[in-house]
């Protein structure tokens, strides 16, 4: 117990990141469906952190895969539009929608349109 108040007690009060120094384009998670921009901010924080916060940009036709999480999620639209599944339910996304998704539920999300799909992605990391 001591130890990890320890380790709390050594991160920074506050991290400041700019989207443009994490920015790397690649396929996206769970099935590798297409090209994606991914902007992992939070791995800019150093541990411990209790939460993952990260913008990925799905390209035309791109996706991220159905996957089963183990943690609630939330899936938050910037721009573009896309279809987002839940256990085999679908429903549309579009700008300043959010879809929360919980823990146990196999998930993904796809681009629609023409318009790239932008979202947030957040979720707890495990306890260190």
């Amino acid at each position: 117990m001591i130890l990890a108040i320890l380790l709390l007690a050594a991160a920074p009060a506050m991290v400041i990141v700019r989207e443009e120094d994490v920015k790397r384009d690649e396929p996206p998670p769970h099935g590798a469906i297409g090209m994606s921009t991914a902007y992992r901010l939070s791995d800019a924080a150093p541990a411990p952190r209790s939460m993952e916060f990260r913008k990925r940009v799905l390209h035309a036709d791109a996706a991220i895969g159905l996957h089963r999480i183990d943690h609630d999620e939330v899936y938050y639209v910037l721009s573009g539009d896309g279809d987002v599944t839940a256990d085999g339910v679908t429903q549309r996304l579009a700008p300043g929608m959010a879809a929360y998704l919980y823990k146990g539920a196999t998930v993904g999300i796809k681009q629609l349109g023409k318009e790239p799909l932008a979202i947030i992605v957040s979720y707890p990391n495990p306890r260190p």
